[in-house]
């Protein structure tokens, strides 16, 4: 995963328009998992967002975090379940991170995903309305570690 997160980074930073100073990790599921272990591989970020993927990394490695973290999960999402909840919050407080849990009540894994042409997975399920919070608290994570500057609106 560190070697994707990299790889997307190098790119990224070859953008002439990318600030290498302003950059933000956000996904969803594997692309949320990316995000937490290019914050725990020490790369220096401004935020990390991550829907559907508390995932927890190597012990002691969430203190090279250097940025808040938030995530977002169903309550009923059966493959990141309270345990794992746990275990994620537990990394994230004992490394010292400035990080944020929401807990989207009656939401299943993938909540965020509108259906499309395919049989219904058991655990997984749209909800349009925490889809629609999950992107709220995420605009808001990158609005509080990304203000926009006058030097940026010119």
């Amino acid at each position: 995963m560190r070697s994707i997160g990299h790889a997307a980074l190098d790119v990224l930073r070859t953008e002439p328009r990318t600030d290498p100073d302003r950059i933000a990790a956000v996904g969803y599921g594997t692309g949320g998992a990316i995000g937490l272990e290019l914050g725990r591989d020490g790369v220096n970020l401004r935020a990390i967002g991550t829907i559907n993927a508390t995932t927890t990394g190597r012990p002691g490695e969430a203190a090279r975090i250097r940025c808040p973290v938030w995530a977002g999960v169903g309550s009923e999402d059966p493959i990141m379940p309270p345990a794992q909840r746990n275990a994620f919050t537990a990394e994230m407080q004992a490394a010292g991170v400035d990080w944020r849990l929401t807990v989207y009540g009656g939401a299943l894994h993938a909540f965020h995903h509108p259906p499309v042409d395919h049989p219904t997975v058991p655990g997984v399920g749209y909800h349009p309305q925490h889809a629609q919070r999950a992107w709220r608290d995420v605009v808001d994570l990158l609005a509080e570690c990304l203000p926009v500057t006058e030097d940026l609106r010119a």
